[in-house]
């Protein structure tokens, strides 16, 4: 069953690879995804209906009744002006494909193409998620959706391209793979006046830059060393003109770590010290945090099935791989087993870069490294029954 499985996903790349062009081309923006939705579910070729979910998302059923793996596949593209210069790069300007998702898209038809033809152990729920980039998460929605339940998905699958790695290397770690991710934006509110009498004034700016530096010894002085963890300021914001003490500053960033010990520190030491920092140049900090994905932790099982697999296969694996990037299918790991992989494109330009753009050959990567964690999971679900999802 295997072997007629990668004859099959042979077959079906050349088209899959065409697709990535098109979907490239014209990508579209997180929760405006109808357009990509309906144009994969049309490659995919499947009699089964598909459930839409999350407003432009949808879930497919690849094979007969019973237990299923889900795969997968993200619709959303970001708000990016591609400065890559090829014949197919973005009609849609200040949008583009900069994360991959073209890819991950179309590996994921030339695998439900290959399924579907040939059968395989385990239907397949062909996930195509929207919102992967933004707020609110559309996998945090479907999967509480009940749709995944409803189909008795028993595991999750996700597969994504990593520039960090070489070409077709192949990452898929047990445990803390990527990390929780939380946004925040602190707003100090002082007293405005004339700059020349900064006396009567009580100056935001200045309390917003003694907060910068001081937020940086929250990780360097108040996280234990052996623990990965980021606290990032990103953008800083205050005043217009240069003889008024503005009234209020701005600052915003994002916080990571790998546990939720760590999560749960930085996010009291963040509101801690905007607090004490404001308080001690007469002004008052309104921080707010907006949590986003938790850890995505891959199953330990799943995790070694698969690479045996990848191992089988002839694939290079790296058993090294942990990133404080955070991915939003944390959502479904929270809820099924499951596992990410992250597959190596060998690139100087990075994630989200106006020039990142993954060659063709990374849709092959993608589409084996997805086929080689289904076979994977099917392995580590025999008996169908050893592994059901959480309620």
């Amino acid at each position: 069953m295997s072997e007629r499985l990668w004859e099959a996903l042979d077959r079906h790349l050349p088209a899959a690879i065409e697709l990535r062009r098109e979907l490239h081309r014209d990508p579209e923006l997180s929760g405006e995804e109808s357009i990509t939705r309906d144009r994969v579910l049309a490659a995919f070729g499947v009699a089964s209906e598909p459930h839409k979910v999350a407003e432009t998302g949808a879930v497919v059923r690849v094979g007969g009744p019973g237990p299923a793996i889900g795969l997968r596949g993200e619709l959303d593209a970001l708000p990016v002006a591609e400065a890559t210069g090829y014949a197919w790069a973005s009609r849609n300007d200040g949008v583009m494909h900069a994360c991959g998702h073209d890819v991950h898209l179309s590996a994921l038809v030339a695998v439900v193409r290959a399924i579907d033809e040939v059968g395989g152990d385990f239907p397949l729920l062909a996930v195509l998620q929207p919102r992967e980039e933004t707020y609110p998460s559309g996998a945090q929605d479907i999967a509480a959706n009940g749709v995944l339940v409803k189909e008795d998905c028993q595991a999750m699958i996700g597969v994504h391209v990593q520039p960090t790695l070489d070409d077709g290397v192949v990452a898929c770690v047990p445990g803390a793979v990527n990390a929780s991710s939380d946004e925040f934006v602190i707003v100090i509110e002082g007293q405005p006046g004339h700059a020349a009498y900064p006396h009567l004034t009580r100056d935001p700016l200045l309390a917003a830059a003694h907060l910068v530096v001081a937020l940086q010894a929250v990780v360097s002085r108040g996280v234990d060393p052996m623990a990965s963890a980021v606290l990032g300021v990103s953008s800083f914001s205050a005043g217009d003109a240069a003889n008024v003490v503005p009234g209020t500053a701005r600052v915003s960033g994002t916080l990571r770590s790998l546990d939720d010990h760590t999560r749960d520190l930085l996010q009291s030491r963040l509101r801690e010290t905007a607090d004490h920092i404001a308080h001690s140049h007469g002004c008052v900090a309104d921080t707010r945090l907006t949590v986003g994905e938790p850890v995505l932790r891959n199953d330990p099982a799943l995790a070694a099935a698969t690479n045996a697999r990848l191992t089988a296969r002839g694939i290079e694996v790296s058993r090294s791989l942990r990133s404080l990037g955070a991915d939003d299918f944390a959502f479904f790991a929270e809820c099924w087993p499951s596992i990410m992989l992250f597959v190596g494109t060998s690139s100087t330009e990075r994630l989200h870069s106006p020039t990142f753009l993954p060659p063709d050959g990374a849709v092959r990567a993608v589409a084996e490294a997805m086929l080689s964690a289904y076979l994977g999971t099917c392995d580590a679900l025999t008996p169908p029954d050893t592994l059901t999802p959480s309620p």
